[in-house]
């Protein structure tokens, strides 16, 4: 190789080695407001740069070298399968796109992996990657420890809070820096590293003093500054998730048994299930059709919806099935045969099995899991080698690397690049669009939110939380041009056209997320509402709404406020005998809950049943005896009832004698359920979209104990 091209080769290591150091310094440090997740969108986004730029740059270095040169480890073959494993749970996923927005994330974590095993072949590489890793650690660490100070060092008022993090979560950031502190511990501590090294064939630690009986040096000293801020960041967080925020993490039985329901009991794709799960990162789906009953039992949590399963293993084994749970095992297997004793990656592993893991730690996992290889590759040279594929052209008896296979290569680096930069690009500025929107809304400029999230959806088409927004949007603001109308008058014919056009747009999108996520309870919440609000308005918007809302607790058949949702379309009607329905099962499915019974006692109080009303209305009331405001409102309700029967004395020993309820922790104050929006009623009623959507699934056997 020409000297020239081994100085551009030397130019292209160092530069890729310093975008991975970028990305591992200013990776748990990354925030902004500009987006709709404050942490997590912004993380994505370094991740995506990071990754699309590194693989120019060994498109690149190919070029230049003039051959292919691949890291060849035992870990390889078990990435790439869960990778797939990943990927054919989105394929097969109901729920498709979602579960592909979903993998993508995953792929440039893979991808990473892959980068960084190929760019860490020398030892102060490893060393370097290392250090910005742990610094990247201790400065989130100092801000941390600075917020509870009340020091707020960042100008950002929304961060000048004692529990801010910009890790996003205090768990987060407990299992990053728990994950981190070891790393430091090993350049702290050069002797047991050195020893640790020799013993478990590990790290023989040729980046640390070549003296290994010198116990400090400055690098030593810098790592044990960086270990001990790293423990008081730690010791903090864990203080405060104890004290201050304690995590909201779903019960370890609810998440067993969701996912094995999921990939066991699914009868209407259960060959699916069982090889795929319900689709990588479509928890939500399987925790509102497989919880049970008895998950509504607990007073904190049954009014809570989890995206994510009590563990890492349990949401693989719920959303990517057998092949998804058994490739992680796999890679697993193949952490532990190594018999190196590498604390952060072995702590990853059981963290898996017994926490959730937030796209930050899976990614975390996979870095820790390249510095792991990396120094492997460092130790045994034989196992962990670099496979090298090239053209030889001869001139005048003169072997020389061909440029074809590289140049090859590269156009294929740039194809992905391509590919994967303008569908990213496009997910990214439609978040910071649609966050935008949702900024305008706040200010109650409607015009502007329509334009932002119309604008969003249009660059990103692919997310059916955008459209359930939208279409709510739309919604209001066909609602307050009607509204708008003087009352007695008829609206010109541009603004009927407008509120048409604005509910034909709203029912478009609420019937887009449908088909975008089929088995998302929440979509079919959503098109249900839309309808419910043109009831009296548009023709068959009844229809429309009760067979959203019947769609919709098909897909979450426990949740109470189903229930709740579909009898009072029914109260709306004014159909008593069904809306008493729907409240009873409310109340079968949560004993306890106060407005269930509060909307059972006025569909009985509106059927003529008064004094069931009044047995209803007296658990209402010692349902909420701990809470005032509710007291005060069923208690003026009780009395006006007593008038209207007549017989208080004898109705309210009655009413007491039925009652066998206890006070509980409300999650919602107690109101007749009634729509948010409700357009004006019209005569003659106007021709609406019906849902030309078909139903999702067919009701799945509900797990029973």
């Amino acid at each position: 190789m020409k000297e020239s091209n081994k100085e551009l080769l030397s130019y292209v290591d160092t530069f890729s080695l310093l975008v991975l150091g970028v990305l591992f310094l200013l990776f748990p440090l990354v925030f902004t407001s500009q987006t709709t997740d404050p942490f997590g969108v912004p993380k994505q986004m370094l991740l995506a740069g990071v990754v699309l730029l590194s693989l120019l740059l060994l498109g690149t270095r190919a070029l230049v070298s003039g051959k292919l040169q691949f890291r060849s480890t035992p870990f390889n073959l078990p990435v790439v399968l869960f990778m797939l494993a990943i990927l054919g749970s989105a394929i097969f996923s109901v729920n498709r796109i979602d579960s592909l927005v979903n993998f993508f994330p995953v792929l440039y974590a893979v991808l990473l992996y892959f980068i960084t095993v190929n760019v860490l072949r020398r030892e102060n590489a490893v060393l370097f990657a290392l250090a910005t890793l742990v610094i990247g650690g201790c400065l989130a660490s100092v801000i941390s420890v600075l917020s509870y100070l009340q020091i707020y060092v960042l100008p950002y008022a929304y961060t000048h809070n004692q529990l801010f993090t910009p890790l996003g979560s205090l768990l987060d950031q407990a299992m990053y820096l728990a994950l981190i502190v070891p790393l430091a511990a090993y350049g702290a501590f050069p002797l047991v590293s050195s020893y640790l090294g020799d013993r478990k064939n590990l790290f023989k630690a040729q980046w640390m003093p070549h003296e290994e009986k010198q116990a400090v040096n400055g690098r030593s000293l810098a790592f044990g500054a960086a270990f001990l801020i790293l423990l008081a960041g730690l010791g903090l967080t864990l203080y405060l998730l104890v004290t201050k925020q304690p995590p909201t993490i779903l019960p370890f039985f609810i998440g067993f048994q969701t996912a094995f329901a999921e990939v066991s009991q699914n009868a209407t794709r259960y060959i699916q299930s069982f090889l795929f799960g319900a689709g990588y990162g479509e928890y939500l789906t399987v925790f509102t059709r497989f919880k049970q009953e008895t998950y509504n039992a607990n007073p904190n949590l049954w009014s809570f919806t989890f995206f994510r399963s009590s563990t890492f293993f349990f949401e693989l084994l719920a959303t990517t099935g057998i092949l998804g749970m058994a490739s992680f095992l796999f890679l697993g297997y193949r952490i532990v045969k190594e018999k190196a004793f590498f604390i952060p990656i072995i702590l990853a592993l059981l963290a898996a099995f017994l926490l959730p893991f937030s796209f930050t730690l899976v990614l975390l996992f996979f870095i820790l899991l390249a510095l792991f290889v990396a120094t492997r590759g460092l130790q045994d040279q034989k196992r962990y080698h670099d496979l090298e594929y090239y053209f030889l052209t001869m001139h005048q008896s003169t072997a020389s690397y061909s440029r074809i296979l590289p140049g090859l290569f590269l156009v294929l680096m740039v194809a992905i690049i391509s590919v994967l930069g303008y569908f990213t690009a496009r997910y990214f500025m439609s978040d910071v669009r649609f966050q935008s929107a949702l900024v305008a809304a706040q200010n109650n400029q409607g015009l502007q939110t329509y334009n932002l999230q119309r604008e969003a959806i249009s660059l990103f088409p692919y997310r059916d939380s955008y459209l359930r927004i939208f279409s709510q949007t739309n919604l209001a603001l066909a609602n307050s041009l009607a509204q708008a109308q003087p009352k007695g008058s008829s609206p010109s014919a541009d603004v009927q056209q407008n509120i048409l056009n604005l509910i034909q747009q709203s029912v478009d999108s609420g019937r887009g997320a449908v088909q975008l996520s089929p088995l998302t309870a929440l979509n079919w919440n959503n098109l249900g509402t839309v309808y419910r609000s043109l009831i009296g308005f548009g023709q068959d918007a009844d229809k429309f709404a009760i067979s959203m809302s019947n769609q919709a607790i098909l897909l979450d058949p426990q949740n109470p406020q189903q229930y709740i949702s579909l009898g009072g379309i029914y109260y709306q009607l004014g159909d008593w005998t069904n809306a008493q329905n729907q409240f009873q099962l409310a109340i079968k499915a949560k004993q306890d809950y106060a407005n269930g019974w509060y909307n059972l006692g006025h569909a009985l109080e509106n059927k003529g049943e008064l004094q069931n009303a009044m047995a209803a209305y007296q658990n209402v009331k010692t349902l909420v005896a701990n809470d005032p405001e509710s007291t005060k409102k069923i208690t003026a309700e009780i009395d006006a009832l007593q008038k209207k029967i007549g017989s208080a004395k004898q109705t309210t020993d009655q009413a007491n004698s039925s009652n066998s309820q206890n006070p509980a922790l409300q999650g919602e104050p107690i109101n007749v359920n009634q729509p948010k929006t409700q357009l004006p009623e019209r005569k003659p009623q106007v021709d609406i979209p019906e849902p030309s959507v078909s139903p999702a699934v067919k009701a799945s056997p509900t797990p029973t104990e």
